[in-house]
């Protein structure tokens, strides 16, 4: 139980990645305080956690919102009196080159995926500065290494590489206490991969499929508790030494 008495809000926990830590955290120990965009995803998977014995609260976020983070984190204080872990998890894929992306959908996903990060880690540092505590943003290999066609998603994952290194600088120079870690997953199958999968025509959803296990090492894709167990580990005490650390879990993809 090594996140007993930990109060831990997880964003983007209505599916996915963020479910599957949700649930691993929940397992050890943690009040997992979920939100989602989708209100209704987030509710089932707190009843579910709860059902299995575990403790947790739905609450709805809009992750690019101000003024929403500023709300849940004084609720949580509120509620629990400490934040102990914040995990910046919600993120959007939308696919484009550098060429054909739109401004659009480029500061959609700046937004989505590093405005929002900038923003939940702000407000942890508030709350967690005078106990510490633990701040994990998931980024991807997508923030190490370049595709052709997300040119919005490489440049938003690769903003929270380097902005988590300097959020644990700053916090090391404060002596707030408070780590702060990226962790950057490879090719997971979690729902939206295999919905994806299963709307194509078989024969292309098979190609699609084998070139991607062919540029894996290991293989096989990840699964979502590859992450969460990651996820797990720098949230709890037992990575006390670690800060401005990347965390990467991709079965050997960028270790060509």
């Amino acid at each position: 139980m090594r996140m007993t008495n930990k109060v831990v809000l997880i964003t983007g926990a209505g599916s996915g990645l963020g479910e599957a830590m949700a649930r691993r955290l929940a397992q050890e120990g943690a009040l997992v305080v979920a939100s989602d965009i989708d209100f209704a995803a987030v509710q089932g998977v707190v009843a579910s956690i709860v059902a299995s014995g575990g403790h947790a609260e739905a609450e709805h976020q809009d992750v690019t919102d101000e003024a929403r983070w500023t709300a849940l984190v004084d609720a949580v204080l509120a509620r629990h009196g400490h934040l102990d872990v914040l995990v910046n998890n919600a993120g959007i894929a939308l696919t484009g080159s550098a060429e054909d992306t739109t401004l659009a959908d480029w500061q959609r996903t700046q937004r989505v995926n590093l405005d929002a990060v900038f923003l939940g880690t702000r407000e942890a540092i508030r709350a967690m500065k005078t106990r510490g505590g633990s701040i994990v943003n998931i980024s991807s290999i997508e923030g190490i290494v370049g595709e052709p066609l997300t040119a919005a998603y490489n440049a938003s994952k690769g903003g929270v590489r380097i902005f988590t290194k300097s959020a644990a600088l700053h916090c090391a120079a404060e002596g707030y206490g408070i780590r702060v870690n990226s962790v950057h997953p490879g090719f997971i199958l979690t729902p939206m991969v295999e919905n994806a999968l299963a709307g194509m025509p078989a024969e292309q959803a098979a190609a699609f499929h084998a070139r991607i296990i062919d540029s894996i090492p290991v293989r096989a894709m990840g699964e979502p508790r590859d992450i969460a167990n990651g996820v797990l580990f720098l949230a709890s005490d037992e990575s006390r030494y670690m800060t401005g650390t990347e965390l990467v879990i991709d079965g050997g993809y960028t270790a060509r």
